[in-house]
């Protein structure tokens, strides 16, 4: 009997669901390995779903709330934050791509085609701030608005609408922006998803060129920086997602160059999900997903339960388009004057020759004048040389003192920088300012 307040796990029990092991997974073997895998999870009210295969990933995030459990999504996979999350949830136990593959058999499994319905108001999941503005937060988040989250997304890209279209990702699955396009998208809109999470541009053109187009591919700027200087004759694409981190517009058609496909950015945060895009070149303006609209600050609609306040400082332009200027935490005022790190940011890595760059404002342990520092990868310019191209371009009050370059920063799997991990590398620069480059 269906539940009237429930809602389907999958679109459809007759289309492909993924590409996994070098073959096509169908729903029905979906549905199979689903059932199979919830059979043996642990009795447990949590479950920390640690699997990186995207595929495994898929299979246990739907095995664990079939169960009526609620994955836990950590932020990274150090041991410390594991386990800080295991004791704020006692109650839970966790599941990794070892397990996974113990568990289902090498052999089919009969296939299935009943598609269980989940309570709108069930708790799939809690998913966990990146940290990089501070602390972690828990952010829990029920089927229900997940599901009208992806229709959303669906909407405005256009996922599914060229049948057999799949998604290759570079972001984890745990992230809000993984789960959203690489977890929820491919289970309400019908397209599908490779099991691989590749790394490096040679990866990236290799899972790619595996599957037949039309193919999206879902990344962060981190990665497009790196594959536009990459050498690689890029399979076809239908086009790119990028979020985390604002692209800039040099940046952007870089990308579009390499990959001859529009690139589209994802604009949103773990307490809301996904809520405007925009295709960078057509300009700086957001667009609010249809349904949702912004007042004093707050992000408004369904399926959002209740008025979220953003962390950013935006300018409005109507009630549904916006212009991103900073976060709250990114403002900067230094002898009067003000501006915010985002620009800043912008303003150094559209320097020609650097590969990335970060500024940063220390914490302050004495009453001295607040100075911002920056960290810079750039190979082949000096200190001096990135200096003097920022003073064309900013006030001296908001010029780094001081400036460290680096061989990389400290990015996690996201492409995010958490404040604690930069402060970290800024201090030890501090007393020993010796980086190799």
């Amino acid at each position: 009997m269906k539940n009237p307040t429930g809602l389907p796990l999958l679109s459809s029990a007759f289309r492909p669901v993924a590409w996994w092991r070098d073959r096509l997974i169908l729903a029905d073997t979906f549905l199979a390995h689903v059932d199979h895998v919830a059979r043996r999870l642990p009795q447990r009210r949590f479950v920390i779903n640690l699997c990186e295969d995207r595929y495994l990933f898929l299979v246990a995030f739907a095995a664990i709330i079939v169960r009526g459990q609620t994955n836990l999504l950590p932020p990274s996979r150090l041991k410390e934050v594991i386990e800080e999350i295991g004791l704020a949830y006692p109650d839970s136990g966790s599941v990794d791509d070892e397990q996974l593959r113990q568990w289902l058999p090498a052999e089919n499994l009969q296939p299935a085609r009943t598609i269980p319905e989940i309570a709108a108001g069930h708790r799939a999941a809690i998913v966990f701030t990146s940290g990089s503005t501070g602390r972690t937060q828990p952010h829990p988040k029920q089927w229900g608005s997940l599901v009208s989250g992806a229709r959303l997304a669906q909407q405005r890209f256009g996922f599914g609408r060229q049948e057999g279209t799949t998604i290759i990702a570079t972001v984890p699955s745990q992230h809000m922006y993984g789960l959203e396009t690489t977890v929820m998208v491919p289970l309400v809109s019908g397209v599908g998803i490779h099991s691989g999470r590749p790394f490096f541009p040679e990866d990236i053109r290799t899972v790619l060129a595996t599957v037949p187009p039309p193919r999206i591919l879902i990344t962060t700027p981190t990665h497009l920086r790196v594959c536009t200087k990459s050498p690689i004759a890029w399979p076809a694409v239908s086009f790119i997602i990028s979020a985390t981190a604002p692209l800039s517009t040099t940046l952007a058609a870089q990308a579009e160059q390499a990959f001859a496909a529009p690139v589209l950015e994802i604009y949103g945060c773990t307490e809301t999900g996904s809520i405007a895009s925009r295709r960078t070149l057509d300009g700086d303006l957001w667009q609010l997903y249809d349904g949702l609209s912004l007042s004093d600050g707050c992000v408004h609609g369904f399926p959002l339960p209740e008025p979220v306040r953003l962390n950013d400082i935006i300018e409005l332009h109507g009630s549904t388009t916006f212009r991103l200027l900073g976060r709250q935490q990114d403002l900067v005022n230094i002898a009067g004057k003000r501006t915010s790190l985002l620009y800043l940011n912008s303003k150094l890595n559209e320097i020609e020759g650097v590969e990335d760059g970060v500024f940063l404002l220390p914490d302050e342990t004495d009453e001295s004048i607040t100075r911002l520092a920056a960290l810079v990868v750039a190979p082949r310019l000096s200190e001096r040389q990135i200096l003097a191209a920022l003073a064309k371009q900013l006030d001296p009050v908001f010029l780094p003192r001081p400036l460290f370059k680096v061989a990389q920063l400290p990015r996690n799997e996201t492409g995010k920088l958490p404040r604690s991990t930069l402060l970290a590398l800024f201090d030890r620069l501090k007393q020993s300012p010796v980086e190799p480059t």
